[in-house]
């Protein structure tokens, strides 16, 4: 009897949509974080409004290899930041990001590349974010957006958007995750020698006066102490003197550092812990919401059920590796946005993070 063979998932297909002038930073971020995933699952094309030579904001150029029929055929559309951000686009370019959303397709953008998501109309009603600097610019040009400066990015589903520059690499590293899971991307972070998650949002890099008092001080001492005992009970009493402060002064030192608050943070850390058990052990949810310190496996689908949108059950079915493990665990060829339930694409069962610092939505305290 001859043994049937599964056919290989076709590659996910990732234009990168290169505009004139495109900032050379976050021309290279989605081009390094999705050839470092193993096993090829995402096939990487450059375009521009025509293929050749394709003018940098460093005086440099780059080489396309397509056109905008690429956008066309893509499946997930990346749009890098490029100066300056107020110019008008071609109407050629609109229409393909705009065709590209009316099918379904991915829409992403790094930094300055949120202006010409807003200008092709596919940001109207949507939560989105760009560099602090320019999020007044956006909101000012584009009324129907709703811009929040604050976070490193906003996953909306269909439509994405990020901060400045690193906050591409957090985009990105989440698109990774949210595609193959926390696994995959953990790897990847590690290979590009960059943080899986960074903590707290936009609010840590905007120039503000410092007390004398805060100079050479910071609590990633605490927080890394923390990681490593997530299963105890961590109060923001406990946090604190492990960092020698009292707990008001604490809490607001690390809303200071972090963006956000003690509790918060620790929430995403014990969920994304979670999620990798989930993908690389076969423990009970029970025993795995006693590791990340949820206490009970009630509280651990709850907070599933809230920050991601699906149960650990559903989460460990989509994501946990086939018996085989040289198989490769490729995205599907389309994403399923929020207005195709059901369609083909990365089997995401996490729900959008429409408001994140560090790849899950805040949930309350």
């Amino acid at each position: 009897m001859r043994e049937e063979t599964a056919t290989p998932a076709a590659p996910h297909r990732v234009a990168v949509l290169v505009l004139d002038d495109v900032l050379p930073l976050d021309l290279g971020i989605p081009a390094q974080v999705f050839i470092a995933v193993p096993g090829d699952p995402y096939e990487l094309t450059l375009c521009g409004r025509t293929a050749g030579s394709v003018p940098t904001a460093a005086g440099f150029a780059v080489t396309v290899t397509a056109g905008l029929e690429a956008v066309r055929d893509a499946d997930t559309v990346v749009v890098p930041g490029y100066a300056p951000h107020l110019r008008e686009l071609p109407a050629d370019v609109l229409a393909a990001l705009a065709g590209a959303h009316a099918r379904g397709r991915r829409l992403v953008s790094i930094c300055t590349g949120a202006f010409a998501l807003a200008a092709a109309g596919i940001l109207d009603g949507r939560e989105a974010t760009t560099h602090w600097k320019y999020a007044d610019e956006l909101a000012a040009r584009h009324p129907r957006v709703s811009v929040d400066p604050r976070v490193l990015y906003v996953d909306e589903g269909q439509v994405l958007t990020s901060a400045g520059v690193a906050a591409g690499i957090d985009l990105c590293l989440h698109l990774v995750r949210r595609d193959l899971g926390a696994r995959t991307a953990n790897q990847v972070a590690r290979s590009l020698v960059s943080a899986p998650h960074r903590d707290g949002g936009q609010a840590q890099y905007i120039r503000r006066p410092l007390a004398p008092d805060t100079y050479g001080v910071t609590l990633a001492p605490t927080r890394a102490w923390a990681l490593a005992r997530l299963h105890e009970p961590l109060t923001v009493p406990r946090l604190a003197a492990h960092a020698h402060m009292a707990p008001r002064t604490f809490a607001r030192r690390f809303v200071a550092e972090t963006g956000t608050t003690p509790l918060r943070w620790l929430l995403a850390a014990r969920l994304d812990r979670a999620r990798e058990l989930l993908e690389s052990t076969g423990l009970a949810v029970d025993h795995i919401a006693d590791r990340c310190g949820l206490g009970s496996p009630s509280n651990l689908r709850l907070h599933f059920r809230r920050t991601l949108g699906t149960t650990p059950t559903a989460y460990r079915a989509a994501f946990t590796p086939t018996a085989n493990p040289d198989e490769d665990h490729r995205p599907a060829g389309r994403p399923a946005g929020p207005e195709r339930p059901g369609a083909g694409g990365p089997k995401t069962p996490c729900a959008p993070a429409r408001r994140s610092t560090a790849g899950t939505r805040s949930a309350p305290e």
